[in-house]
């Protein structure tokens, strides 16, 4: 049996619609916090079993009968996001699991002044001493962040942010689906190569197909750290996640997001979606 984490989350509930078009529903388990959120699936004949990453023996009993268990990452940062992925992969190992896999990113890495990198190359540590099989599903960014760093920009005309680097902006619709069929057909050992959109581009780059698109003029304009900080959070921002988005900045100039590899197009057996054709969809829609 194919179990999921967080499949009433956006990336989780995709991999299990993708699942479905490959294998028999009661093939597929998922494993939520709050299980009347997945109803859609039981109704669908998903086994739905309520699970926390902070109760391990609930983990184990969401994870019985596991072949395999996708492990979403959890939306926190630092060691409680460790923790709850460490316990995750514990609970799949004691449940019989033959396989972990696990949803990191192409910038994991213990150096990396991005925040969530540090916390994806935590649990690929704890993967390879769990002495189970798994797999890092070295993921791109999210071409959803795009839209939310141009929000203030379709307004004023001007992309305020601090200097950058290129992004391989990634879809979470093809995320999901290339780890659906890792999923059910197996392969990849380990770290996989970065698994992107088709090109990396520089905000420069971004702010001129927004402008295309929406026909408004759109600059970018470089501002430091603290001016980005000051700004968004005045605008409504968290701190924590200004200061995580000034992290990715730093981490894209050195490179640390690109470039673009070619092993999402060759799992998908199509081209990626490209960062202009979702950004048409999101902005003119």
């Amino acid at each position: 049996m194919i179990i999921v984490t967080g499949a009433s989350g956006q990336l989780g509930s995709a991999v299990v619609d993708n699942l479905l078009a490959r294998v028999p529903a009661e093939q597929i388990g998922v494993a939520v916090r709050d299980p009347s959120k997945v109803g859609d699936l039981a109704e669908r004949g998903v086994r739905v079993r309520g699970a926390d990453f902070g109760d391990p023996a609930t983990l184990e009993r969401a994870f019985e009968d596991a072949t395999s268990v996708l492990v979403v990452s959890v939306n926190e940062l630092g060691p409680a996001a460790i923790a709850g992925h460490r316990a995750a992969i514990t609970a799949a190992a004691n449940a019989g699991a033959k396989r972990v896999l696990y949803t990191s990113h192409m910038g994991a890495r213990p150096s990396t002044t991005f925040a969530a990198g540090v916390d994806h190359a935590a649990t690929e540590d704890a993967l390879r001493a769990s002495g189970i099989a798994f797999t890092a599903l070295r993921n791109g960014f999210y071409a959803s962040t795009v839209p939310m760093l141009l929000t203030g920009a379709l307004v004023t005309g001007e992309l305020r942010v601090p200097r950058d680097g290129a992004v391989a902006w990634t879809t979470r619709a093809d995320l999901a689906e290339a780890t659906a069929r890792i999923l059910a057909d197996g392969g990849f050992d380990g770290a996989t190569p970065p698994l992107t959109g088709p090109e990396a581009v520089d905000l420069v780059e971004v702010a001129a197909i927004a402008s295309e698109l929406t026909g408004k003029r759109i600059r970018r304009v470089v501002v430091t750290d603290d001016e980005y900080r000051a700004e968004q959070v005045a605008a409504g921002m968290p701190e924590q996640l200004a200061n995580l988005m000034i992290g990715m900045f730093a981490a894209s100039r050195q490179g640390e997001f690109g470039p673009a590899d070619p092993a999402m197009a060759d799992l998908l057996g199509r081209p990626a979606e490209d960062i202009a054709t979702f950004l048409r969809a999101t902005l003119t829609s």
